[in-house]
């Protein structure tokens, strides 16, 4: 398993909720969403966003 830097991980998840919050730029959304697939070896957003929270040890991050 890679080793993830949770400091990195912790900016990738508050980065994705701001966008989802708000209006994202072109593209923005989808590559937040493959960054965090990727860095925490997923297929998909809501099981990154779930293995992040698992990582960081907080509260689950609704995806939008």
């Amino acid at each position: 398993m890679a080793i993830v830097d949770p400091l990195v991980l912790r900016r990738l998840v508050e980065r994705y909720t701001a966008v989802t919050a708000g209006v994202p730029g072109p593209g923005q959304r989808e590559d937040l969403e493959y960054t965090l697939c990727v860095y925490c070896g997923v297929r998909d957003i809501e099981a990154a966003l779930a293995r992040a929270n698992e990582i960081l040890g907080a509260p689950p991050t609704a995806a939008a």
